[in-house]
């Protein structure tokens, strides 16, 4: 893969010079999989989705280890509600580069939308594995803060629930203003019955303009 940042290159003014720049540097070298992800990543920008999809699947074609492209491609997908696509992609890339936390993370979320609750087994397989997902996505990057906020979750749905609010305690250690984490917090505390520390969350969680579920508030209202 060439580099982009060539020394003296010209910079776009605007979206659509940028667009016209890279989609120019392709006429020279169509081979380049990191212009063809540039380019769809301007088009997202644009949300001209098809034109990007096209382009991503071109970067992958060009740079099958281009992990980012796959992870496009899987946001892509999330948009449709394809799930399963969704899930397809990130699977490729963590196999086009292992290591990849964003991968990882993108999995376990994917596997916890499947726990429809209609097979018990085969919810507890996917749960099992989002945590094994989501475990790797943090020893990859230990400052996933989303990844630990979902493994909470993860461990909530397993019904471990100190091991829920330990990963999102991680999650504020990372970010502290990160409303996500202080509204799960205040699931947890709920859960084990500690009211005042939920509702000091769900109040944190608010404050930052994260909408709190109605139904959280009204159980916390009844027990305090």
């Amino acid at each position: 893969m060439t580099n982009e940042n060539e020394a003296g290159s010209h910079l776009p003014k605007n979206a659509d010079e940028h667009i016209a720049d890279l989609r120019q540097k392709l006429t020279h070298n169509t081979e380049c999989g990191v212009t063809h992800y540039n380019l769809a990543v301007a088009l997202l920008g644009k949300e001209e989705f098809d034109e990007a999809e096209k382009e991503l699947h071109d970067a992958i074609d060009c740079s099958p280890n281009l992990a980012e492209a796959y992870v496009l491609l899987g946001g892509l997908c999330l948009q449709r509600n394809d799930l399963e696509g969704c899930l397809r992609y990130n699977q490729g890339a963590v196999k086009a580069r292992a290591g990849f936390a964003e991968g990882y993370g993108n999995i376990g979320f994917c596997l916890l939308q499947f726990c429809t609750g209609e097979d018990e087994k085969a919810d507890e397989e996917r749960l099992d594995s989002a945590i094994k997902n989501l475990q790797k996505a943090i020893v990859h990057n230990s400052q996933f803060v989303q990844a630990y906020a979902t493994l909470g979750n993860a461990y909530y749905m397993k019904g471990l629930i100190d091991e829920g609010i330990e990963a999102n305690l991680k999650a504020l250690e990372v970010q502290p203003e990160f409303p996500i984490a202080h509204n799960n917090l205040a699931v947890g505390y709920l859960q084990k019955g500690e009211y005042e520390k939920a509702a000091e969350h769900c109040q944190k969680a608010e404050a930052m303009g994260y909408e709190v579920p109605e139904q959280l508030k009204e159980e916390l209202a009844e027990n305090r």
